[in-house]
């Protein structure tokens, strides 16, 4: 029986890009290759996209060959340059391993969607929702599940700092790995504050610092059918969680320990991982997320944001949750790629 043909795509043009190339060196590693066949296609930091062999180190040189993903649903994949022509390669569907904008914002499901391949992840609708974290905490609240208390600053607002009660955090809207995003202590330090996040979205989303731990929880599947990892919790010697930012990242964080599974009682375990349930359905995602949140001291949970597409890279908390329930990443992977090929029902 011959193996499906899956378009790994990772890169792209977001400040995540390394995060992303990284992400995937990682799924290369544990793809079952007896199972599946790859076909990597890179897109640079310049938005050009390239078809390789690995995204290993030098997947952007001359060896790759020009290469995108059609829209005509009658391509059904991959258009490659060979020797002056476009050459079609049918895809049975893709995985797309892109982080923040272009990758977990809608975009490239869209033309997953007009393509009519299969993929993994979110739709567009949840991808977009989920990446504007303003949105998300409305639809969550409706739902009946705790948020920060936020404030949106659009491109030419003002806001007045005396208004605020310190600490603050500062963010993107619509943005993710910690990029633009600051802990703002006093009023004076708002209006840098806000240009910083300017810098990566118009939106800027100001929340008030919620007191207690910042714990995860990996959710995989769809609808009912929801498995969740081991709850993680991020314990800070200073400043906020940024490890993606970090130098050398691989080999621990400049300011965060990582403890998987989270040392919090049994009864608060299980309500985190429901309540991670209970978002994931709220905002429609499917296949898989990370859902990111604060346990207070006083045992409740407040969601703090999703992320569509998690990093899967060798120190990522979202392959590390899983692992520690006792499913390895390349398991993982083939749960994800199944269920995109078994009822699907991106491609209509």
């Amino acid at each position: 029986m011959a193996r499906p043909k899956v378009g790994i795509v990772f890169g792209g043009c977001s400040e995540e890009h390394d995060i992303s190339v990284k992400s995937a060196q990682e799924v290369a590693r544990h793809l079952d290759v007896d199972k599946y066949e790859p076909f990597y296609l890179g897109i640079t930091k310049r938005g050009a996209w390239k078809l390789c062999d690995s995204p290993d180190a030098g997947w952007e040189d001359d060896r790759c060959r020009p290469a995108v993903l059609s829209p005509d649903r009658g391509v059904h994949g991959l258009l490659v340059l060979e020797e002056g022509r476009y050459e079609a390669t049918r895809l049975d569907l893709v995985l797309p391993v892109l982080h923040g904008r272009f990758g977990e914002d809608g975009a490239i499901q869209g033309l997953l969607e007009l393509s009519g391949i299969p993929y993994v992840g979110c739709d567009v609708q949840s991808s977009a929702l989920c990446m504007d974290k303003s949105l998300a905490y409305v639809v969550v609240r409706s739902a009946g599940i705790a948020t920060p208390t936020f404030w949106t600053v659009m491109a030419g607002d003002s806001i007045d700092p005396g208004g605020l009660t310190y600490p603050v955090f500062v963010k993107p809207a619509r943005s993710g790995s910690s990029f633009g995003v600051s802990k703002v202590r006093r009023a004076d330090e708002l209006a840098d504050a806000v240009e910083a996040a300017r810098q990566y979205d118009s939106k800027v989303l100001i929340e008030a610092a919620v007191e207690g731990s910042e714990i995860g929880c990996a959710v995989l599947g769809n609808g009912g059918d929801l498995i969740t990892g081991e709850p993680d919790r991020i314990s800070l010697s200073h400043g906020f969680f940024r490890i993606h930012q970090e130098r050398a990242p691989e080999t621990g964080s400049e300011n965060a320990t990582i403890t998987v599974p989270a040392d919090i009682s049994a009864e608060s375990r299980s309500l985190v991982q429901e309540t991670a349930k209970a978002i994931y359905r709220a905002l429609g995602c499917r296949g898989l997320a990370r859902v990111d949140m604060f346990l207070e001291d006083d045992g409740s949970v407040v969601l703090n944001e999703v992320n569509t597409f998690p990093g899967m890279t060798s120190y990522s908390r979202y392959p590390g949750m899983m692992a520690a329930a006792g499913l390895p990443l390349t398991d993982v992977i083939d749960r994800l790629l199944s269920l995109a090929l078994a009822g699907n029902d991106h491609a209509r």
